[in-house]
């Protein structure tokens, strides 16, 4: 919302939304509620019609690194609240709406029921149960080319101990993706920066041709979440440790 040109003299500002804080409400709920009216990303989900802001993360993303492709098998971890979902269901054609182009796949899955997305199948799962892999391959009839990762652990607000927790999510969804990943596929998931992913980063380079640590612009600047988006899948034998993964990926901050 913007004020129009008076007398005053200083043409446009943009208003800022002010929250009072109201009676047995702690400050730091005000805070939250106060940056979120103001916070344009969220106001483009509401009016785009997308479940959250963080759908802008993955659209820019797949804007610069392109593995969203049409035709594409995508598994989205720890889907809820479907965002990414959505955004994957568009960009790989999962509905069918442009003819010319094949028909991709989008799998999402979550420890907690999620409302269906169109385009989309969502199975209420726990990725890190023994089978969930195969379970994954058998509902895709196959393996999938991209597995994403939006989950963050708990907060406890001790940023040393979230930063490991979340260190260990993704070192677990890089896991499973070894597992059912296509050859050439592509990893993209969230971590905090903090120094404690020099395993996982290394772990990265040795099975994928491209690692890359991007901040996306929809990323709030006062966060430490970072992506990486680890592309070109080396295959099976090289995350067993039974083939010769030369120099690792080319890394990019």
């Amino acid at each position: 919302m913007t004020e129009g040109k008076g007398t005053s003299g200083r043409g446009q500002r943009e208003l800022r939304v002010r929250v009072k804080t109201a009676k047995g409400r702690k400050l730091s709920s005000t805070l939250w509620l106060e940056r979120q009216l103001n916070d344009p990303y969220v106001q483009r989900a509401r009016k785009e019609g997308y479940r959250g802001r963080a759908a802008f993360k993955i659209l820019e993303l797949d804007d610069r690194y392109g593995f969203l492709r049409p035709g594409a098998r995508v598994v989205d971890l720890g889907c809820a609240p479907g965002g990414w979902c959505q955004v994957a269901v568009v960009r790989v054609n999962a509905l069918g709406q442009n003819p010319k182009k094949p028909v991709g796949t989008v799998l999402g899955v979550d420890l907690q029921e999620v409302e269906p997305i169109p385009g989309a199948t969502i199975h209420q799962l726990d990725f890190l149960a023994d089978d969930a892999d195969e379970k994954v391959k058998g509902w895709l009839g196959g393996r999938a080319d991209v597995v994403m990762s939006d989950m963050a652990a708990a907060a406890s607000g001790h940023k040393a101990t979230d930063h490991l927790r979340i260190v260990a999510l993704v070192e677990a969804a890089l896991a499973f993706a070894f597992d059912v990943l296509e050859d050439g596929g592509t990893f993209v998931a969230k971590v905090l920066a903090g120094g404690a992913e020099n395993e996982m980063q290394a772990m990265l380079k040795r099975n994928f041709c491209k690692v890359a640590n991007v901040k996306p612009p929809a990323s709030r600047s006062d966060s430490s979440e970072k992506f990486v988006v680890a592309q070109g899948y080396r295959g099976r034998e090289i995350a067993d440790g039974r083939g010769d993964a030369g120099q690792g990926g080319d890394s990019r901050d």
